[in-house]
């Protein structure tokens, strides 16, 4: 999944760095300081909303927008995404390169009017 989202956001011009579970991102994070994180909840070792909680723990990373992609397609959990959590917005698997994309620039517009 990772390589395939790289493979559509580098023909968007995205510059993209991916990370294979919780840890790997959260250090990944730290050392880039993205301007997005595209957050799969279902991770092996740290879970995405542990890594959501420590990124909102943390003053460097806690204002970087995130925009949740997971398998969790249940109202509820869209629902704790989007109002609880407070998420910049939420795509469930499967999506289309299209609905990555849209979402994407979503995000970056509602920064720019903030």
């Amino acid at each position: 999944m990772i390589e395939l989202m790289r493979l559509v956001l580098e023909r968007e011009g995205f510059e993209v760095t991916g990370a294979v579970g919780g840890e790997q991102g959260l250090t990944a994070m730290r050392q880039t300081k993205p301007d997005l994180i595209l957050l799969d909840l279902m991770m092996p070792g740290i879970d995405g909303w542990e890594v959501y909680r420590q990124m909102r723990a943390d003053k460097e990373l806690m204002d970087i927008p995130v925009v949740i992609v997971t398998a969790k397609a249940q109202s509820i959990d869209k629902v704790l995404g989007l109002q609880v959590a407070k998420v910049a917005d939420y795509i469930t698997k499967p999506f289309g390169p299209k609905d990555l994309i849209n979402s994407i620039a979503k995000v970056f517009a509602k920064q720019k009017t903030s």
